[in-house]
């Protein structure tokens, strides 16, 4: 299974802030890096099922037929 990169950076006010450049607008934060690294597992996993419900959503008002299943890269 393909893995992505998380890119954690310590601010200077204390948190970590987290991003996952592979996937647009994955980005999270906590007081530890622990706490990021569950935070953006979270937000990934919320964000990708977002844009699938999105995409379905989208493909069958537009009348076209969907299906789904599951790819591991």
């Amino acid at each position: 299974m393909e893995k992505l990169t998380a890119i954690y950076e310590h601010t200077d006010d204390g948190w970590w802030v987290v991003s996952v450049p592979e996937i647009p607008g994955a980005h999270s934060q906590g007081r530890t890096s622990e706490e990021a690294r569950e935070m953006i597992r979270d937000a990934v996993r919320l964000l990708l099922e977002v844009r699938r419900e999105d995409a379905e959503r989208e493909a069958s008002e537009a009348g076209k037929e969907v299906i789904r299943e599951p790819l591991e890269v």
